[in-house]
């Protein structure tokens, strides 16, 4: 009973062969006494006939008692479908293959909820959905999703190797690292009182494959942070982990641009031109509010400190006097935007510390706001000529700290964007994918409740070169050697030139971000010497590889193309993770647990 050919084979050029399939019963149709059966394996389906006249009354029964998904392998003859009845959403819609036996090889129960339907399926309960996930992923649309995220590993390990790269795989069990998100902790049985940390990144051990002169280094790397969960993160994720030696930024630039080109021919057959566009940190959030933007549609912010300096409307001028910012974008054509939808906008304001949000609505030649009577009329041909303001739009400002008023209204920039786009006056191609660089990034960023300066990307990238002279005077205008790769608003990967001189990166941890010298040395000590015997200058990145595969398929959650994720809750509903341990497991460990207790 060896299948002869897959699901997804058989076309004309097969007529009168016999043929053995083996599947599951994608759908069962009973039809004028004829039973049509449609059998689905990894590839596709075919379409199968029971014809009474043809078989042994037991077997006939035996067609007639399958339901979805029970598990069967036929024998029959290939023939031509009836002129008609051809299926032109298949690959085998021209054929069909009559029934000569059959054999049940396993029966199912009625499932929990259908995987035959598109339309239905992807309507159900995502709980119930991952508590069944090995039935979840029988659906076509999961199936493909799968087989596109092996397709693109392929073809990077491919690319990798024509480059040169090894691929090394990293340990798992590593050292507590605090500096960065929170680490899943492991007890250590043979030393009680010690603790391994799963990794968030292979970061330290890439650099000492470079110290160690490998040279080229590259893993498809299981990474794990104990964080809250998003669409875009899970509490074990996968990376493209790579890392080079005697490089600068322009190579590690050219390298992930030839990388993705290859993956998005693989895996949508599209032509990404090259190079991609570049633009620093800072025109990042003084035109899109965020240091991740989606360039694929405009509602740019545009800067409006000079013209409001002297504003008789206090909230500008008193923000500015403070040192800050005004600035506005233009939602066009949004004036008619529900109370709802302000109120929405203005939480986001206030979620970063704004105490409202100001606006203007431009509604049968007026502009209605409790704002516009403060302005003059220079301040308003200022804000109409540099706005291109015209009827039916909507203004919205932010007047604060620079950082802060950029972030404000990136946040309602996007919003806007998806309300316009729901309302059919703003066109976002989903098939177009604008790739950029976002660099020079500042080095560092200020703590003030700890009044204490932190690593803007990771304590191990290097200063811009001519900014290093600034570290000890002016650490806030020094420059990182850091560069994000973004597509369509979302971080595909970060990286960076490291620092490789023992000197520099000791002033780092011990001048800079104030880690007492017991403490560097124990958490970094033996990368400080190792840097003593000669480390290359060095540099790297890291791909989310499910983000990357997710925006391939089309979808916003990256739940949707690993195998097994878990809940937003971190849990794993079919196998019912995590879970409790035996008594004894703890002794060893040396261990007590202590739950919170629930009132």
């Amino acid at each position: 009973m060896k299948r002869t050919h897959h699901c997804n084979e058989l076309r004309p050029s097969h007529i009168g062969q016999t043929v053995t399939l083996s599947g599951w019963v994608h759908s069962r149709r009973d039809l004028g006494g004829l039973i049509f059966i449609d059998i689905r394996d990894r590839e596709g389906r075919t379409q199968t006939v029971f014809d009474p006249s043809d078989l042994a009354k037991e077997l006939f029964e035996s067609a007639a008692a399958l339901r979805s998904e029970c598990v069967v392998t036929i024998v029959g003859k290939v023939r031509q479908r009836p002129t008609g009845t051809n299926n032109a959403k298949i690959p085998t819609g021209e054929v069909e293959v009559g029934v000569l036996s059959l054999e049940v090889l396993n029966m199912a129960e009625v499932l929990p909820f259908p995987v035959d339907d598109p339309e239905v399926s992807s309507k159900v309960n995502e709980e119930l959905r991952l508590k069944y996930r090995y039935l979840d992923l029988r659906r076509p649309e999961m199936t493909r999703n799968l087989r596109l995220r092996s397709k693109v590993a392929t073809a990077t390990r491919n690319f990798m190797d024509e480059q040169g790269f090894l691929e090394v795989e990293t340990p798992i069990l590593f050292k507590s690292t605090p500096e960065g998100a929170r680490e899943f902790l492991v007890p250590n049985r043979r030393e009680p009182g010690t603790v391994y940390a799963l990794p968030q990144s292979p970061q330290q051990f890439k650099q000492m494959l470079m110290v160690a002169g490998v040279e080229r280094y590259y893993q498809i790397a299981r990474c794990f942070r104990d964080e809250d969960q998003r669409a875009d993160r899970q509490l074990e994720f996968t990376q493209l982990d790579l890392e080079m030696s005697f490089i600068e930024r322009e190579d590690i630039y050219a390298l992930i641009e030839g990388l993705l080109k290859r993956v998005w021919k693989t895996a949508l057959n599209l032509d990404v031109p090259t190079p991609f566009k570049r633009i620093s940190f800072e025109e990042a959030l003084n035109r899109y509010g965020i240091d991740k933007p989606d360039t694929r549609f405009g509602i740019e912010l545009v800067d409006f400190t000079e013209e409001f300096r002297t504003s008789t409307f206090k909230v500008f001028s008193g923000a500015i006097a403070n040192g800050g910012v005004v600035k506005a974008l233009n939602a066009k054509g949004l004036a008619d935007a529900t109370q709802g939808q302000l109120e929405t906008m203005t939480e986001y304001a206030k979620s970063f510390g704004a105490k409202g949000l100001a606006f203007i609505k431009v509604e049968k030649g007026e502009w209605k706001s409790p704002i516009v009577k403060f302005f003059t009329d220079a301040e308003k041909a200022a804000l109409t000529s540099k706005l291109k303001i015209e009827e039916g739009d909507l203004i919205l400002f932010a007047a604060d700290q620079w950082l802060t008023a950029c972030e404000i209204l990136g946040k309602i920039r996007l919003y806007c964007a998806e309300v316009l786009k729901g309302k059919g006056l703003l066109k976002i191609d989903s098939t177009q994918f604008n790739f950029l660089w976002v660099i020079e990034f500042p080095l560092l960023g200020f703590d003030r409740e700890q009044n204490r300066w932190y690593s803007s990307h990771h304590p191990f990238t290097a200063p811009v070169a001519e900014d290093v002279p600034l570290l000890k005077t002016e650490p806030k205008k020094v420059r990182g050697q850091h560069y994000d790769i973004v597509v369509n608003g979302v971080e595909l990967g970060g990286g960076s030139i490291r620092i490789h001189q023992p000197d520099v990166q000791k002033t780092i941890f011990e001048d800079l971000l104030q880690i007492p010298a017991d403490v560097v040395q124990a958490r970094f000590g033996y990368m400080l010497e190792a840097f003593r015997y000669g480390a290359p200058p060095h540099g790297g990145i890291a791909l989310g590889f499910d983000r990357l595969c997710a925006i391939l398929c089309g979808t916003t959650s990256i739940r949707d193309v690993i195998a097994f994720p878990k809940t937003a809750k971190g849990t794993d509903l079919m196998t019912d993770s995590p879970g409790t341990i035996e008594p004894k497991q703890l002794r060893d460990l040396g261990l007590e647990l202590k739950a919170p207790k629930i009132e």
